[in-house]
């Protein structure tokens, strides 16, 4: 008996090309999903960075304010540099005498050359606005024995606020520095150069899950 075969248009999908659209839509699907986390990260990385640069221009900004006779920005007669980028250094510096003075010595000050910092939107009971939340900046004190860590918050109205903390909330950022004397600047002569410091800033960010890992430095001559 003679059985009419179906049509092409009506005929279903095989095993085969179902298991091959199927493969397809994985493939598919993985790789939008590997972007969209790849996005996220890069987003995320970018905003850390972002931080760390206004946290090593804030600290440059604060070295810069300091008299060039005073034991935070100055460097030990005989030596070359004081702090460091590599290691935490917290140590006696002691000024050479200005010029205008007899004195032996100059200022002396036990200083530290590295911190840690966190910058934060808060709306904590130290912020006085919460519907628009404050900015606070925690910034620890080495060499105090148990490290405090102060925290200023700043509201929308203006009002500053100052209390001290036992720990400093995340993300946590390490600041390390160090101040060079009568360094050499390209193209600038040593005669010219002589009598100023550069200063330079180094900042990391603590989390290790961000990659890849922040760090951001930066540098001024100063007299």
């Amino acid at each position: 008996m003679f059985r009419p075969t179906r049509a092409a248009s009506e005929r279903g999908f095989t095993l085969l090309e179902t298991l091959v659209a199927l493969i397809v839509l994985v493939v598919g699907v993985v790789a939008t999903a590997a972007l969209a986390a790849h996005c996220m990260n890069t987003n995320r990385q970018s905003k850390y960075m972002s931080l760390a640069a206004e946290l090593a221009s804030e600290k440059l900004e604060d070295l810069n304010r300091w008299d060039i006779n005073d034991p935070q920005i100055c460097v030990t007669a005989g030596s070359l540099s004081v702090g460091s980028l590599t290691s935490d250094v917290l140590q006696t510096t002691t000024c050479p005498p200005p010029l205008s003075l007899c004195s032996s010595t100059g200022n002396s000050a036990t200083v530290n050359y590295y911190d840690d910092v966190c910058m934060a939107t808060v709306n904590s009971t130290d912020c006085p606005n919460t519907t628009y939340g404050c900015f606070s900046e925690t910034v620890s004190s080495p060499g105090s024995g148990s490290t405090p860590y102060t925290t200023t918050t700043h509201a929308p109205d203006g009002t500053v606020a100052v209390a001290n903390t036992a720990s400093i909330p995340s993300p946590t950022f390490h600041r390390r520095w160090i101040i060079e004397a009568n360094t050499p600047v390209a193209g600038v002569s040593s005669i010219c150069m002589s009598g100023t410091r550069r200063v330079t800033v180094l900042v990391t960010l603590m989390d290790q899950s961000v990659k890849p890992p922040v760090t951001f430095q930066m540098s001024m001559v100063r007299p």
